[in-house]
């Protein structure tokens, strides 16, 4: 019995076969139709999935399958707006956030309508206010009895939610920090106030005003401040209701530190008055730190891991900026 032909071939094979019978060859039952695979079916005559989709396709002349068609731009607007919103909340909660000046109790440093952005990560980290830094807190214990309360429509109580627009409704304040746990502030006559005993150039106060104000009602004093607590006061100082007219309240005009917000670090609105808040040069003079170093030692001995992971940021924001 001869060897049986497997398909058929052209050319010389016409012409072998020439003038006697072919036998026709038997048709294989498990053949199937691949597309440029073909002398890959199986040993058994099987093949594989690829194979025999490949083979339905042809046999049943379907198109190939066409790529999944792209989502439209409105169907994924939803998804981007959602993610735009959480975004937002967790700088505001975390990060930063934009906060109004209400008032000219900070002039001529900051206007009433500007709009600074306050850094409330670093606290996070175990920071805490420092002298001369310009932090936002929240009202202490009534310091703001008698102030008009603002009356936001619903789209700016939105924006202020997810901290696009300074919030209308929190109690909150801006001071300058002059003293911290440990110091002695005191302000005789007209000035110059004194931290420690050593007097402070103060280039920021509002000009016209004093350092210090001559009155009887707590524009002079000499106060001692407890450890967590701060003292401020405002740059407009003969108009500015802080520590100082506060000292009748339950922590006697200190503002607890777990009351701060955070610092106030640049000036983002309007566009020309946009600038940063750095400490002034005042605060580092030798011997500010004298009286309060053994108190500091004490509270910081326990924050020493979380300090040595702040460093980098506690360096960046002593920087100052460049003539």
């Amino acid at each position: 019995m001869g060897d049986v032909a497997v398909g058929a071939r052209s050319g010389h094979d016409g012409e072998e076969h020439r003038g006697r019978p072919v036998e026709a060859a038997p048709r294989a039952t498990d053949s199937a139709v691949s597309s440029g695979n073909e002398g890959q079916t199986a040993e058994d005559g099987t093949v594989t999935d690829e194979q025999s989709q490949t083979g339905d396709e042809g046999s049943s002349g379907l198109t190939p399958r066409q790529p999944k068609k792209q989502r439209s731009f409105w169907k994924e607007l939803p998804i981007l707006i959602g993610i735009a919103l959480v975004l937002a909340l967790l700088i505001k909660t975390f990060l930063v956030q934009a906060f109004s000046i209400p008032s000219d109790s900070m002039q001529n440093t900051l206007q009433e309508g500007d709009r600074v952005l306050v850094d409330k990560l670093t606290p996070w980290f175990g920071s805490e206010p420092d002298r001369g830094e310009v932090v936002v807190f929240h009202d202490p214990d009534n310091w703001l009895a008698g102030e008009p309360t603002p009356d936001p429509n619903a789209l700016q109580t939105f924006l202020s939610w997810i901290g696009l627009m300074p919030s209308a409704e929190e109690k909150d304040l801006i001071k300058r920090v002059i003293g911290v746990g440990g110091d002695t502030v005191e302000c005789q006559g007209t000035g110059p106030l004194k931290v420690n005993g050593k007097a402070l150039n103060e280039p920021y106060v509002y000009p016209g005003n004093t350092p210090c104000s001559v009155d009887d009602q707590g524009g002079q004093f000499k106060v001692k401040v407890p450890e967590g607590f701060i003292w401020v006061m405002g740059d407009h100082r003969q108009n500015s209701r802080d520590s100082r007219y506060n000292t009748g309240d339950a922590n006697k005009g200190m503002v607890p530190v777990d009351k701060v917000v955070g610092r106030a670090i640049v000036k983002a609105w309007p566009i020309n008055r946009w600038g940063t808040l750095p400490i002034p040069d005042t605060f580092d003079q030798p011997g500010l730190n004298d009286q309060s170093a053994t108190a500091a030692a004490l509270t910081n001995a326990p924050n020493a891991l979380a300090l040595a992971g702040v460093v980098p940021v506690a360096l960046w924001r002593r920087r100052r900026p460049q003539d």
